[in-house]
Parts: structure tokens; C-alpha cells; sequence
């Protein structure tokens, strides 16, 4: 048998991410949603497998006689690196026509609240298109004009909520559904493990890209158990055609460091698994007047602001929140807020990741952060809630309220949240 050059990058492709993952269960695409190899398998020695993995290892038989679109970033890769984009390209076995670039771009180029537009991929010649602030019809548009079948979704998600690559998938379903195209979600880790569900759940009329539906600020799920749930909730009326290919290897009290996978930044400011620790509670200081760390090494795990002193960190601390310690710090940021200016603030040192409850901590800087700090503020636009998906915690914490009543108050709606998501599960 004679095989052309790209049959032969497609099958080391092929082999090289499949390594001992083994071959995938029926994949089901009838009706509004199927699972390849939901919970399948012992835990491979040494690494998790992702969902691309184990789609390349069946054959890509689930993509067979389909034009194919990739929604995907730089963390689309295999597991010796190589981006999914050049392997599905080389590979004859799959009819891959377009990409697709979310927030930050395909390349990921672009900063916070940009992308970077349609262009050609000058490694394969194909078309990139720009999915960040596109939805219903106009995204259906777009898939319609790229001439494809079938969309698959892989990008490495962070656990929460104001994280926008879930609503670019969820927008990506609807649009689809609208279009009549397909969906493969190729499962990876959530970095921050996924036993349990934490914060507020967002009240709809608050919605918007950094939440579009009611789930908690952390949701402690992965992005096709996402998928699964908004299709089976949020998307019922019109659900899509819907494939999610499972990893194997993966359990919910895993953290990223254990899955022996590299780690690629998803974003800008997402450079390690330590900062998406803490993005899901220091990233509502987005909403306020002090620096949440960008334009630093190490931004969402210090803040501050011009002005700030010891006092903010002796007063986290004094709080005995579990897993953290807060240091006293200083930087001064190169962009975004405060830049050029020496901030005072604090460094988060998470000691206990299964302690640590990122929310409950971010809501404790916020507290105290007002009550050491007379120029403490909220930005202009109530962003805060956007951010917690309501008014309240702005309302509690604006009457002095503490950890434990902002948390009581969110209590009710985190369990019904619970409830539901447990349905949506694939990983023990």
C-alpha cells in the first residue's frame, strides 16, 4: 500500500496523540446528543488522554464524509504539541475546509476583549474566520458561508464562569442548530479539578458574554459536560446535533499538574494552571478600581492599587479562609490598569488546592479590601455584576457585610445548580 505524503503526517498524527488510549466506543450523532467513550477504560498510566486523542486513535470515524470546521486556539494540541489544525490537515482521513478563532484569536494574539479577525492560516492555506462577538444567525452566517458540516469545539477551558470560551461553544451550538450543522466537543481537563460547584449562579438578567446562562461562577465541570448540559437545559426548544468525545485518565479531583499534559496559556493572561487557580475569585476584582495583575508575570494572583499597605493582607489573613495565604506586595503593572504606577496590594499563595475555595476568597480580598481602603471602588458600569451574574454581591458587600453572609446568600441557587449538573456528568 502506497500512502501519499499527507497520509503519512496524518497517520503519525494519528498515532503519536493516540499513544496507548486505545480505540473509541461507537460515537453517537443521532438525535440531539451522543458520547465517544464517556468514563471508558482504567486510568492510563502517566497522563490523561483528551478528547482529540481519542478521536484520532477511532479514526476520526466520527468526522467520516464531513466538511469539517475547527473552533480551536493554541491550546488545541496534541499531546507532544503539535496543533490539531496542522495534524487534521495533513490527514486524509479527515475533509477539513476552516477554522474558526474565538476571543484572543486562533493564534492568540489578540488581548482581552479583541480577537484577530478573519484571515488565512498561512501554515495549512486555510480560511481562519472570527467567531468573538458573533451569535444566533449571524454565526449560523458564518458557518453557512464556509461551506461545512460538521463544527468541532477543542480549547482548553479554565472552570469559570466569565471565561468566554464556554459561551463561544454555547453560541457555536446555537448557531449551528440554526444552520443545521453538527457539533464535536474533544474533551480536555478543567485544570482546576471539577468535585464540586462553588459561587453564585448567574440571574438571567444579567446575562451577557461573560455569562450567558445560569450556571455558578465555578462550575467544576469540563467543556462537554458543558455541552451536554446546555444542550439538555439552556438549548431543549432546538437542541443540536450533538458528539462529545470523552477523555480517559481524567477524575473530578484531579488538578492540571497531575494530568501530564502541557500546558499552553489560553489566553494572555492565563500563563500557568497557579493563575487559573485563582482566576475564578480574583478576577472579579475586574470589576473594581484596583489592578487585578495584568501587565505583570503573574496576573489574577496579585492585586492592588496605589495607595494600598500591609493592612490589606493582615486583614485577608485575619479572615482564616482555608488553602490561602496573602502577602504583602508591590508591582507595578506595564498595561491595563495602574500602568506605570507602584501598586501596593496582595499576592495570593494557595498551600492547599483542595482546601482552597477561589470564590470564597475573592469575596474575602473584596470585603476587606473596602474596609482597609478608603479609595476602594466598583467600576463605573457595575461590572461586578456581570462578573457574580447579579446585583447582590455588590448590594452585601457595599453594606458591610462578611464571607459567610455573601456566601449564605447564594447557598440556595448553588444547590439547585448542583442538582442539575450532576445529570451532565462523565467522570468520576
Amino acid at each position: 500500500m502506497t500512502l501519499s505524503r499527507r497520509g503519512v503526517l496524518g497517520l503519525a498524527g494519528a498515532v503519536g496523540s493516540a499513544g496507548a488510549a486505545g480505540a473509541l466506543g461507537a460515537a453517537g450523532t443521532a438525535g440531539a446528543a451522543g458520547t465517544a467513550g464517556a468514563g471508558a477504560g482504567p486510568r492510563p498510566a502517566g497522563r490523561v488522554r483528551t478528547g482529540f486523542e481519542r478521536l484520532a486513535a477511532d479514526g476520526y470515524a466520527v468526522l467520516a464524509g464531513q466538511k469539517v470546521g475547527v473552533v480551536t486556539n493554541p491550546t488545541g494540541i496534541t499531546a507532544d504539541a503539535r496543533h490539531l489544525v496542522d495534524v487534521l490537515h495533513a490527514d486524509e482521513r479527515v475533509d477539513l475546509v476552516a477554522v474558526f478563532g474565538p476571543e484572543h484569536g486562533f493564534r492568540g494574539t489578540a488581548q482581552a476583549g479583541d480577537s484577530e479577525g478573519a484571515s488565512r492560516d498561512p501554515a495549512t492555506g486555510l480560511p481562519v474566520y472570527d467567531t468573538y462577538d458573533k451569535s444566533g444567525q449571524r454565526l449560523a452566517d458564518v458557518f453557512t458561508a464556509a461551506g461545512i458540516d460538521t463544527v468541532v469545539f477543542d480549547i482548553q477551558d479554565v472552570g469559570a464562569r466569565f471565561y468566554t470560551y464556554i459561551w463561544t461553544l454555547y453560541d457555536c451550538m446555537r448557531a449551528a442548530a440554526l444552520a443545521g450543522k453538527a457539533v464535536v466537543v474533544l474533551d480536555r481537563p478543567n485544570p482546576v479539578g471539577g468535585r464540586r460547584a462553588a459561587g453564585p449562579v448567574l440571574q438571567r438578567p444579567y446575562a451577557s458574554f461573560v455569562g450567558r446562562e445560569p450556571i455558578a461562577l465555578a462550575h467544576g465541570m469540563t467543556a462537554a459536560e458543558l455541552a451536554r448540559l446546555f444542550n439538555g437545559e439552556f438549548l431543549a426548544d432546538a437542541p443540536v446535533r450533538l458528539t462529545t468525545v470523552a477523555m480517559s485518565g481524567w477524575r473530578r479531583g484531579s488538578f492540571f499538574g497531575e494530568t501530564g499534559l502541557p500546558w499552553v496559556p489560553p489566553s494572555p493572561n492565563m500563563p500557568t494552571p497557579d493563575t487559573a487557580l485563582a482566576y475564578a475569585g480574583t478576577c472579579l476584582f475586574e470589576g473594581t478600581n484596583l489592578s487585578e495583575g495584568r501587565g505583570t508575570t503573574t496576573p489574577f494572583e496579585v492585586l492592588g492599587a496605589e495607595g494600598i499597605d500591609r493592612r490589606w493582607a493582615e486583614a485577608a489573613n485575619g479572615l482564616g479562609l482555608p488553602g490561602v495565604w496573602f502577602r504583602e506586595a508591590y508591582f507595578t503593572p506595564t498595561f491595563s490598569k495602574h500602568v506605570g504606577k507602584a501598586c501596593g496590594g496582595v499576592r495570593l499563595i494557595v498551600h492547599d488546592r483542595e482546601a482552597f475555595d477561589p470564590v470564597r476568597a475573592g469575596i474575602g480580598l473584596l470585603v476587606t479590601a473596602r474596609r482597609v481602603w478608603s479609595g476602594f471602588g466598583w467600576r463605573a458600569d457595575h461590572f461586578i455584576d456581570r462578573l457574580t451574574g447579579s446585583d447582590r454581591v455588590r448590594a452585601l458587600v457595599d453594606a458591610g457585610a462578611g464571607v459567610e453572609e455573601v456566601a449564605g446568600d447564594w447557598a440556595a441557587g448553588l444547590a439547585r445548580f448542583e442538582a442539575v449538573r450532576a445529570q451532565y456528568l462523565l467522570y468520576a
